[in-house]
């Protein structure tokens, strides 16, 4: 088992930052992957990051390319999203989830096992 919990969402503005983590506990959760997931209000919840157990692969969707970096570190159990250029159209719920053991970096949301409450993201323009 895993749990995930986020934090570090909040109010910005249009072209600010913010990071966000996912602490987790569970003995797997060093061989899964993490990713990060967003939901707005009225839309599906849909892919933003993914990253490989070791780190050494990362995988975006399209919109966040070059504005938002994903990363983990093992010895603290902790996966972050650190977001630049913030958008209003980034604003949605963000969710932190993970895997278990693979060496894949899947897109796909139901192929993660465990997810956190999510956290709110409000980019205001």
């Amino acid at each position: 088992q895993v749990q995930l919990v986020e934090s570090g969402g909040g109010l910005v503005q249009a072209g600010g930052s913010l990071r966000l983590s996912c602490l987790a506990s569970g003995r797997t959760f060093s061989s899964a992957a993490t990713g990060w997931f967003r939901q707005a209000p009225g839309k599906e919840r849909e892919f933003v990051a993914a990253i490989r157990w070791s780190g050494g692969v990362t995988r975006y969707a399209d919109s966040v390319k070059g504005r938002l970096i994903i990363s983990r570190d093992n010895a603290k159990n902790t996966m972050y999203l650190q977001m630049n250029s913030l958008k209003p159209e980034d604003t949605a719920v963000y969710y932190c989830a993970a895997t278990r053991p693979t060496l894949n970096v899947p897109s796909t949301a139901d192929v993660y096992a465990y997810w956190g409450q999510g956290t709110q993201v409000t980019v205001s323009s």
